[in-house]
């Protein structure tokens, strides 16, 4: 079950973004090729974040399908099953477009700077991390957050 340290590395990089702040949600984006069972990681996730800052946050996963664009026609395509194939031409020859995101989108945070007044929900939208292998998302750099 590769769902708990995915879940384990997203609470991490969820807690250095959140600086301390209370998170209220944080929202996923992943790829149908990464083959993670939404379930799994939802479970996953509750278990790592009891007893943390993020204890009580909802997890939302997007789930990304296969898009793949033809080198031939530049058709893109959305593809439910192998083989990967221009549904345009029908060509073999594709490039994939989307379906390997692991990433964390969005975190939605509640401000605690005044105590006396109601709180404040603001979405925030940090650099969108890609989370996972530098072998398939290319070189990472400093400010990357790889699993």
């Amino acid at each position: 079950m590769h769902e708990l340290s995915i879940a384990e590395a997203v609470v991490g990089v969820v807690s250095r973004h959140a600086d301390g702040r209370c998170v209220k949600r944080v929202q996923m984006r992943i790829g149908h090729l990464r083959q993670v069972v939404p379930s799994a990681l939802e479970f996953a996730f509750a278990l790592v974040i009891e007893g943390t800052p993020l204890q009580g946050a909802e997890l939302a996963i997007e789930d990304v399908p296969v898009v793949v664009r033809c080198r031939s026609c530049a058709t893109d395509t959305t593809i439910a099953e192998f083989p990967f194939q221009c549904g345009g031409c029908g060509a073999f020859d594709v490039q994939l477009v989307a379906g390997e995101e692991l990433l964390v989108d969005a975190l939605e945070l509640e401000d605690e700077e005044d105590e006396t007044r109601p709180s404040r929900r603001r979405q925030t939208r940090p650099a969108t991390r890609q989370l996972g292998s530098p072998f398939l998302n290319g070189p990472l750099g400093d400010n990357d957050c790889a699993l």
